[in-house]
């Protein structure tokens, strides 16, 4: 008989003690519905409220839940952190407003054929929810993509599940952190030859967005500018 594939979950959380909850109950009863073993890491990073202890007394109430802490907020290293102590065979980055149990179980079905799969919001069959500057922003970020690196992937940000060894092979090269660490870990892998996927899922949002849109495009653009600057050298 085939195993168990087991999948680690990791959620970058900060500032998250009045959600966290709710959505984590909401989050272990979509997972008991995937075809797998599954732990949940919640990757902590700079709190100023309630969150570590509420996240720590959760981890302590279920056995598939544990925590890690870091001391700025950070989103790409905190998910680096959650990727680095993942121990599955596939490591995934969930956010703790947006997670998919039907996005696992479609990217556990492509197991035999990807090293990645990725929940894009720009394939036929998706349907982004968004407002309409955000859902812009992601169109001129993928052509900003295929432009400066070629890119043939049409999502880099959102939910994502990667085989653990690609993981391991490409964690020690990604520089960017932030709001770019996935986007630099997605191009690495398809630059590496690794087999990509991407599957069509429904977006939108449960709560309005914690952070300024306009005020992560400066910052964006230069990680991007760096991050091709950085590949050009490496060639």
């Amino acid at each position: 008989m085939p195993q168990t594939p087991t999948i680690s979950v990791v959620i970058p959380i900060h500032n998250e003690a009045a959600y966290l909850p709710g959505a984590v109950a909401e989050l272990l009863a979509e997972l008991e519905t995937v075809p797998a073993t599954v732990e949940v890491i919640l990757a902590e990073n700079g709190s100023t409220d309630d969150t570590v202890a509420i996240a720590e007394r959760l981890a302590a109430s279920h056995r598939e839940l544990r925590t890690l802490s870091l001391p700025e907020p950070n989103y790409g290293k905190a998910m680096r952190a959650g990727f680095a102590a993942a121990t599955g065979d596939w490591a995934v980055n969930f956010d703790i407003d947006y997670f998919s149990a039907p996005f696992l179980r479609e990217a556990l079905a492509m197991e035999e054929t990807a090293d990645l799969v990725l929940a894009s919001k720009r394939i036929a069959g998706s349907e982004d929810r968004r407002g309409a500057l955000r859902r812009a922003g992601t169109a001129v970020f993928n052509l900003l993509l295929r432009i400066l690196f070629r890119s043939k992937v049409t999502d880099t940000h959102g939910m994502k599940m990667i085989r653990k060894p690609v993981v391991e092979a490409i964690l020690p090269f990604v520089r960017s952190t932030l709001d770019l660490f996935d986007t630099e870990l997605v191009i690495r892998a398809e630059r590496a030859g690794y087999r990509i996927r991407e599957v069509p899922v429904v977006v939108e949002e449960k709560r309005e967005a914690r952070s300024s849109f306009l005020s992560r495009v400066p910052r964006t653009l230069v990680g991007i500018l760096r991050l091709r600057v950085r590949l050009w050298r490496e060639r």
